[in-house]
């Protein structure tokens, strides 16, 4: 009996885990030139993602460090994930590119789409908490306390805390792409995940209570563009499905 075919298997395997390897090896090497090219501005980058806050501040308040190390640690953890963010793209075309060559001409054709509009909607809840949800939630924070108490925030708690709602409204802002999968990949319709609507709202208000501080505000301003953006991924979900597929189009994948 030969072992030709478990000889080529491992050979493809191996040639595979170079592959990704490499890839993985470009990721980390994009993400630490950006993150050294962004380091010296460290300082002026926490003070621009801490302006929503320090704008709403009392006169005589301030941001506050409390352990000896912050005032170092605290920017250089915010600008390493900065550089993650900035590099996303980049991140996930290496992603794109290792997977590609295994998917069929119709998935290639909707994939790269998917990926482009998975970016820039993750970009844009980020962009969405920065500027609509940090001014009405730090408005309602410093305006509810306390008038004995002087608002101080401690630098490493605010950038924990906001590094958080950045995450969940990125994350949050992916929905559209995921109902948008589900549909197109046949796991469900687009029928039938409109009539699970009520079980939808109920879990985005269950993962806004989740993934936000616990107040009402900011769980709020969460869960409503959860829901509106499964409308958005549902509305897209029945038009790519009504697309005829074209009876020329060569259903093969590619091979390394």
């Amino acid at each position: 009996m030969t072992t030709e075919p478990t000889n080529d298997a491992e050979m493809s395997l191996v040639q595979h885990l170079i592959e990704l390897r490499n890839r993985l090896l470009r990721i980390l090497l994009i993400v630490t030139l950006i993150f050294a090219g962004l380091f010296y501005f460290a300082n002026d980058i926490y003070t621009f993602v801490s302006a929503p806050l320090q704008e709403l501040l009392p006169a005589n308040s301030t941001m506050i460090a409390t352990e000896v190390a912050s005032p170092f640690l605290t920017p250089f953890k915010l600008t390493f994930f900065i550089a993650l963010f900035l590099a996303m793209p980049f991140v996930l075309y290496q992603l794109w590119a290792f997977i590609a060559p295994a998917l069929y001409q119709r998935e290639r054709r909707l994939a790269l789409p998917i990926l482009i509009s998975s970016i820039l909607l993750f970009y844009s809840g980020i962009a969405f908490a920065y500027f609509v949800v940090f001014p009405l939630i730090f408005g309602f924070f410093t305006s509810v306390g306390p008038s004995n108490v002087t608002v101080m925030t401690d630098i490493s708690s605010y950038l924990d805390f906001v590094l958080k709602l950045f995450f969940a409204f990125g994350l949050a802002f992916e929905i559209p792409i995921a109902a948008v999968i589900l549909i197109i990949a046949g796991v469900i319709s687009a029928d039938d995940l409109a009539k699970k609507r009520p079980y939808i709202v109920v879990g985005c208000f269950v993962l806004g209570m989740l993934l936000t501080p616990p107040d009402v505000i900011s769980q709020a301003l969460l869960a409503i563009p959860m829901w509106m953006l499964f409308e958005v991924g549902l509305l897209f979900g029945r038009i790519l499905t009504r697309k005829p597929d074209s009876p020329a189009e060569e259903d093969l994948p590619e091979k390394h």
